[in-house]
């Protein structure tokens, strides 16, 4: 659209109203409005949801509205720029991120190339453009490959015959000021602007020429905390041309001194004595973001226990998206009624998370936790137990491809997927969403009665939102435009709707602070007054910096305003401070969740320092970390009460048991005390009469025992599982030592060799190949669907392990054989001379050896046991670290198979791989030569290991069959850092 020559008509004085915030300029607009009601004004209200309250108050002033108009700015560029019939239609918000993304896709790219490539660069574009269109930039005024792409927007906005809402705002600002039909001189008030744009610029100022127009700004010249309104202020001043009504303080007329004194001292020079605060300025302090607003909570609670509307009360917080969950968490957990006035995306609901993964897995190549995640909520249609079933068949054999993922659940379903089918079948992916969003609500509220809780009604506004974005879409391919199914998902990811609104009365308001400026309320809780929070970081410009700001604003009519950053935040924090009529409190994070320290915002020492500090001190609350619960005497609810009692408990059990027999809270205080001692025994008959009648224990079983009887009783008898085939440790070993197996045991067969030669070392890494890939295809391949990456970094890895230790192998100059592998003993498939067991007398043992090495002539040998991981153990760490399996398997070599044990070894498949055991020193010459020195033992002290560890055994088996579990970590430490039981352990916690 070109701009028309504009016809500049004779100006008319605006008049301005100035003063600080609550100086009573909007009430004295609104009362001038009413004056002028017989002329149908119009007033401009800065949000369409201050419309509502707007009218409330006008009624309460005058009972009766019989004529005006009250809109936003918004709403008056629509009035206009339609009244002559020669409005474009309007390109939607998605239709115009599709625009700048076909654009932005069209365009040949040099300096901006690289950014392009990025998805966010459409964004940006898009926002840049807005900010210019809205600034009255004209795309010929740009150079640079930025006018490149603002031009190409503009012409094929131009090819579709419409226009977006900045080029609207611009017709209706050109059409009051050239043409005299435009505007009927109705009379104007505006408040709750401080950064006009150059499109509301312009119109106020050609409004000026033709009626007479008023307008409210918060300021006074000077003072540092207006800084931010300076180009505001002197721009309206110069339009004025006198008219300013400046209206002196007033906020002590309706507030609280001390509140009164805060809106005069606050980021001023004044010097004034500070009133007693009386309360009416408070502080909090919490740990972390859950700490601090479960204090706001307390609050809440405690006021309107005291007879406070939560209407009378808001929340203002530095960002909404930050606090909603937490929100959710403390405020719900008291019951407090509130409403988050805000928008939130349709991804983050119920209804369009499930419509949005849907989707993914059908039409993005989403995979099986997209599928599941629409298949487990409410608006599939599908019983709950059903889709953990399916999901858990699937997630333990690491299905995760799309269509291996729809094959398996359709197979273990018996049957289709009847969404899946539906949104395939559809005419088209616009028919197909629309008839999904249907089907959704009526499979989870049904069709006889509607919903009515909060959440069905944030579902239904999902459901708007999405039948709406539906109606765009299909408008723009009414245009002749193309529509596929990435712009339908990428269309609904980026959809919002509203949380809440003024409306909702009865509840809290919780709103940010640019929504807060223009309200007032009783109480009022400022959020984030922690560094980092407030005032925020600024965001780095991106398309259009203030160097091209300025250079725009020097040479054209442009108006790009772009306030300091810190400035901009220091008015909002004021306007945030002077909303309350009698309290204020102030909030921040001491802490984060993890307990490192967090620096006060400037803002919140800023407040600090206008009151007596003794005063401050007195009306400060601080919640550390460890303070899990109230103090009883202030615990809000029932909940909280009993959870203190319970805390209580740990220090004053009698206290706490006379307070539960008042309350009627002895069963639970009972739970609490039992929680508190978790006894470790196991108790139950049943469980010890199994126990003790066992007659067979594995070594690897009494060797977990010894490293803590918890560990045993939750890896043994317990034995928790995750429902996730993954690539873990134990697969690791399970591959690697059926490997070794098969390449030992068939190198006679297959090389006609008996161990690993030097000489022959490429012929047994061939063989030693076939025998990874064959344990492979039994481990893994058909047990687990892995990625691509999964499966390279499985396969690389475990080949490098066992390929160096092959290399290792043919250069040990060990003169023993191997012999046996996998040698079963005490189990039903062992050979029948072991099949009994290792007797120790009243229970035999039972086990593994990964493999024997023999002397080729003499009945001589030692044991060598595999470790998937780094670690190989000493001879003293075998002793003192309580390691059963080599000391135990030298009784198995002995009396079992027949062989005099000359020691055993650890073998480590991974880090440097160094053989550690135990070894008999008579055999370091002629039999067991090249390790370290330190792992031989003479006769008495390695028998007198293998004695120990016998008697070791015999001790955890009687512990074993009495239930004698505890929390006993191996020398009395810490729990060991690679357990992961801690989450089911007994583990005394408190």
């Amino acid at each position: 659209m070109r701009s028309r020559p504009v016809r500049r008509l004779a100006a008319m004085p605006l008049t301005l109203l100035a003063g600080p915030a609550n100086a009573g300029k909007v009430a004295l607009l609104l009362d001038r409005y009413l004056n002028d009601i017989d002329r149908e004004p119009v007033l401009i209200v800065p949000n369409r949801a201050d419309i509502d309250r707007v009218e409330r108050d006008l009624l309460e002033r005058t009972g009766a509205l019989l004529g005006g108009q009250i809109g936003t700015f918004d709403d008056l560029f629509e009035t206009i720029a339609r009244s002559n019939g020669h409005h474009r239609p309007l390109v939607t918000d998605a239709q115009r991120t599709l625009l700048v993304r076909d654009v932005v896709a069209r365009a040949r790219l040099s300096e901006l190339g690289r950014s392009a490539r990025f998805a966010g660069f459409a964004d940006a574009l898009g926002a840049a453009v807005s900010e210019l269109e809205s600034g009255l930039v004209e795309p010929d005024e740009l150079d640079g490959e930025l006018g490149e792409l603002v031009r190409a927007y503009r012409a094929e906005l131009d090819r579709l015959g419409l226009w977006d809402r900045d080029l609207e705002r611009r017709h209706a600002a050109e059409r009051v000021a050239g043409e005299l039909g435009a505007w009927d001189g109705r009379p104007v008030y505006a408040y709750g602007f401080e950064d006009l744009t150059g499109a509301q610029w312009a119109l106020l100022e050609a409004l000026a020429g033709r009626a007479d127009v008023a307008v409210s700004l918060p300021y006074e010249p000077g003072r540092a905390v207006f800084s931010s309104l300076e180009q505001t202020a002197g721009d309206l001043a110069r339009l004025a041309d006198g008219r300013i009504e400046e209206l002196p303080p007033g906020y002590h007329r309706y507030a609280h001194p001390a509140l009164a004194h805060l809106e005069r001292a606050l980021f001023s020079d004044e010097t004034a004595e500070p009133p007693p605060s009386e309360g009416a300025v408070r502080f909090l302090e919490g740990a972390g973001a859950r700490g601090a607003v479960e204090l706001v909570a307390d609050e809440i609670a405690e006021l309107i226990r005291a007879g406070t509307s939560p209407d009378a009360i808001v929340v203002v917080c530095p960002s909404l998206e930050r606090y909603r969950t937490v929100l959710d968490t403390a405020f719900g957990a008291l019951g407090l009624p509130y409403s988050v006035e805000g928008r939130v995306r349709l991804g983050q609901t119920a209804f369009g998370h499930a419509l949005l993964s849907l989707l993914r897995f059908a039409w993005l190549g989403g995979g099986r936790a997209e599928l599941y995640a629409f298949m487990r909520s409410p608006f599939s249609g599908l019983r709950r137990d059903h889709v953990d079933f399916l999901e858990g068949r699937l997630r333990g054999r690491a299905v995760h491809t799309p269509a291996r993922v729809e094959e398996e659940t359709v197979k273990l379903r018996g049957q289709g997927l009847p969404f899946l089918e539906a949104l395939r079948s559809a005419a088209s992916p616009l028919a197909a969403v629309r008839g999904l969003a249907g089907t959704m609500l009526g499979s989870a509220y049904g069709h006889e009665s509607p919903p009515a809780d909060a959440s069905a009604r944030l579902d239904l506004r999902a459901h708007e939102t999405v039948l709406r974005l539906l109606d765009e879409l299909g408008g723009w391919q009414e245009l002749g435009q193309a529509i596929g199914v990435e712009d339908i998902a990428a269309a609904l990811e980026r959809a919002q709707l509203r949380l809440g609104s003024p409306a909702d009365v009865g509840r809290v308001a919780v709103l940010d602070l640019l929504r807060a400026r223009t309200r007032r309320y009783e109480i009022v809780f400022v959020l984030g007054l922690e560094e980092g929070s407030l005032p925020r970081r600024a965001e780095t410009p991106r398309l259009l910096d203030d160097d091209l700001r300025r250079e725009l604003e020097a040479s054209s009519r442009a108006r790009l305003p772009r306030p300091e950053p810190v400035a901009r935040e220091r008015y909002l924090f004021y306007t945030a401070c002077t909303r309350p009529t009698r309290r204020l409190y102030l909030v921040r994070e001491a802490a984060t969740d993890d307990g490192s320290p967090r620096e006060p915002s400037p803002f919140w020492d800023d407040v600090r320092a206008l009151f007596d500090p003794h005063d401050t001190a007195r009306w400060t609350e601080r919640r550390p970390l460890s303070a899990l619960v109230q103090p009883l005497a202030d615990a809000p609810s029932e909940r909280e009460r009993l959870r203190a009692a319970a805390a209580l408990a740990a220090t004053d059990t009698a206290g706490a048991r006379e307070l539960a027999r008042a309350y009627g809270w002895e069963r639970r205080i009972d739970r609490a005390l039992c929680a508190f001692r978790r006894s470790t025994a196991l108790t139950h008959p049943l469980v010890l009469e199994e126990l003790g009648a066992r007659a067979t224990f594995s070594v690897t079983e009494l060797e977990s025992f010894a490293e803590c009887s918890s560990i045993w009783l939750l890896e043994r008898l317990v034995d928790p599982r995750t429902i996730d085939g993954e690539v873990d440790a134990r697969l690791r070993g399970s591959v690697a030592h059926q490997t070794l197996y098969r390449f030992f045991s068939g190198l006679p067969k297959a090389l006609k060799i008996d161990r690993v030669e030097a000489a022959r070392l490429d012929e047994a890494l061939a063989f030693l190949r076939e025998c990874f890939h064959d344990a492979l295809a039994g481990h893994v391949h058909g047990r687990l669907e892995l990625t691509d990456v999964q499966r390279h970094e499985l396969e690389q890895s475990l080949w490098r392990d066992l390929e160096q230790f092959a290399r290792l192998e043919a250069e040990s100059e060990l003169p023993l054989v191997p012999r046996r592998f996998e040698v079963l003993f005490g189990g039903e498939r062992s050979a029948p001379e072991l099949r009994r067991g290792l007797d120790l007398g009243g229970f035999a043992l039972t086990g593994k050896i990964d493999r024997i090495d023999v002397d080729p002539f003499s009945a001589r040998g030692i044991v060598q046991d595999y470790k998937s991981g780094a670690s190989a153990h000493s001879a003293q760490q075998i002793d003192s670290e309580l390691k059963l399996q080599i000391p135990l398997y030298m009784l198995v070599l002995r009396d079992l198979v027949g062989i005099e044990p000359l020691g055993g070894l650890y073998r480590a498949l991974a880090g440097e791989r160094k053989a550690r055991g135990l070894l008999r020193a008579e055999a370091k010459e002629d039999g067991l030569p090249g390790f370290s020195s330190r792992d031989y033992l003479d006769d008495d002290a390695f028998w007198g290991v293998v004695d120990r560890a016998q008697d070791h055994a015999r001790g955890f088996v009687a512990r074993i069959r009495s239930g004698d579990v505890r929390h006993d970590p191996k020398g009395g430490g810490p729990c060991p850092s690679w357990c992961d039981l801690w989450s089911i352990c007994r583990v005394k916690r408190a």
